[in-house]
């Protein structure tokens, strides 16, 4: 389990509308935005656990795995990603390689980023 995972984004605006569309389905708003604009914290209330910050990316082609409990919750993810600057890397679907009750649907964000958000609930 971690705690909070932190990632450089190259368009810190841009970034932040991804990540406060694409995560709201999941509960996440976003915490905290410095006043200059330059880092910002996503999560549950009072719990923020995705960090973004404006900079150069360390790397692209981070992998995020978001869980959830129903697979409701993966596909407005997916819906609330698209329009939002994400692109698809992986509609809401089972993914039996993974695991049996594997659901998940994977986003790029605006830097590459693979985001995904899956649930093992079973149907």
């Amino acid at each position: 389990m971690f705690d909070h995972v932190s990632i450089n984004v190259l368009d810190f605006a841009k970034s932040v509308a991804f990540y406060t569309k694409a995560l709201a389905p999941l509960g996440f708003e976003a915490q905290y935005v410095d006043e200059a604009g330059k880092s910002a914290g996503f999560g549950p209330k009072g719990t923020p656990c995705l960090w973004i910050a404006e900079g150069k990316p360390a790397s692209r082609g981070i992998h995020v795995a978001f869980a959830s409990d129903a697979r409701t919750v993966v596909t407005r993810f997916f819906e609330a990603a698209l329009p939002s600057g994400g692109k698809d890397n992986g509609p809401p679907g089972p993914r039996p390689d993974y695991g049996a009750t594997y659901f998940a649907a994977f986003v790029l964000d605006p830097d590459g980023n693979n985001i995904e958000v899956v649930t093992h609930a079973p149907r």
